[in-house]
């Protein structure tokens, strides 16, 4: 099959992850250029990476990429989101798709009005630690989900793993938040660790959402938890019949007369660390067979099938090595986009959506009231009715 081809707009940090990921699948994806806005960032880039950079939107278009990534800073990212998909391009843009309200409709007016192909590389429910525990809740196993309390990961991307793990589509929410200050010392980095023992001040906020179907979740996220060796990362999902925590799923099931653990040949790689057939003691004498019994089971990195070709020797080895630490690597991050990425041909084909652009521009829209809310302690922020609240 022809490798995808597209081009990056934009030169930065971000920028390099797609880099990266055609120069790790070249036979899934080409990249013809990075566009840069200076020939002096073009020109290191070239020589340092060896990556196709130019300055001229000329040759870009000119190359007809399949689709074009847009990864540039925050402020820009819709105007040039919609720049490209006037053009009549298919674009994958970077987070978040617009930083305020009017641009977020815009983008959903130039899909509705104009056919404007675009989708958002929102990737965390990809990531397959994360995707293990949704499918579980998508199995049923917690029952319907009702609360969250989520540390592990900022702003649009936290709204999107609540709406997710809450099995919740963009609606109504209202917000109370609080934002302090605490010190912590620095360990880590993007670029390496740090030992010097240097301590700065970090904010921590925390939101407390109502959504209107009465679910709740509680948003604490301090930026540090990113790059941090004493700075950890939690998560924790509650319904009816069970709960997710981190990397371990509690929840009650019936049990089976041959009382063989039903979950063995789940593809999902859960796997059983208590027999669902172990006999328990109640008041009332010997549990009976099809009595609902509780069951614990770790998670291990759920690989979906459809992307087999994108796994890495790496992505292999830690499905396999059981880790009881929730962690988020760079190579789960590369995988999920890289999986967007897979899945921009059938959009573009069939209209498939990777990341549904409502659901991109809800997290978009949550993310700022967040803001507001953090602005206004204290003080409960309504949401009012989107125009892409609308579809399903």
């Amino acid at each position: 099959m022809k490798p995808l081809s597209f081009i990056i707009v934009g030169s930065g940090w971000r920028s390099m992850f797609y880099a990266e990921i055609a120069r790790r699948y070249p036979e899934r994806f080409h990249l013809e250029y990075m566009l840069c806005r200076r020939e002096e960032k073009a020109a290191y880039i070239r020589q340092e990476y060896q990556i196709p950079a130019t300055t001229s939107v000329t040759a870009c278009e000119a190359a007809r990429p399949d689709f074009v990534v847009v990864a540039v800073s925050k402020p820009s990212i819709c105007e040039v989101t919609l720049e490209w998909a006037e053009k009549g391009f298919a674009v994958l843009c970077e987070t978040p798709a617009g930083m305020t309200v009017e641009q977020l409709k815009a983008l959903w007016e130039s899909r509705e009005r104009f056919g404007s192909r675009i989708q958002v590389a929102e990737q965390y429910t990809r990531y397959p630690i994360l995707a293990a525990g949704l499918q579980a809740i998508r199995q049923g196993r917690l029952g319907e989900p009702y609360a969250v309390h989520l540390s592990i990961a900022h702003d649009y991307h936290g709204v999107s793993l609540i709406r997710h793990m809450l099995n919740l589509k963009p609606g109504p929410v209202r917000l109370w938040g609080r934002q302090d200050c605490y010190p912590v010392m620095e360990t880590d980095s993007r670029y390496g660790a740090i030992t010097d023992g240097s301590v700065k001040e970090r904010e921590r906020n925390r939101i407390l959402m109502e959504f209107g179907s009465g679910k709740t979740a509680f948003y604490d996220f301090s930026g540090v938890q990113y790059h941090s060796y004493i700075r950890s990362r939690h998560l924790n999902v509650q319904g009816q019949n069970g709960e997710w925590n981190d990397t371990i799923v509690r929840y009650v099931q019936k049990a089976h007369p041959t009382n063989s653990p039903s979950m063995n040949a789940d593809p999902m790689n859960i796997v059983p660390m208590r027999n669902n057939g172990k006999q328990f003691d109640t008041p009332e004498g010997r549990m009976q067979p099809d009595a609902f019994l509780p069951t614990e089971e770790r998670l291990h990195l759920y690989r979906n099938p459809r992307y087999k070709e994108l796994e890495t020797d790496w992505l292999k080895e830690k499905s396999r090595v059981w880790n009881p630490v929730l962690e988020l690597e760079r190579e789960q991050d590369e995988y999920a986009i890289a999986a967007m990425m897979f899945d921009m041909k059938e959009f573009m084909e069939d209209g498939v959506e990777c990341y549904p652009l409502a659901e991109a521009l809800e997290d978009a829209y949550v993310w700022i009231l967040m803001q507001k809310a953090l602005k206004n302690p204290g003080i409960w922020v309504e949401s009012e009715r989107m125009p892409w609240q609308d579809i399903g």
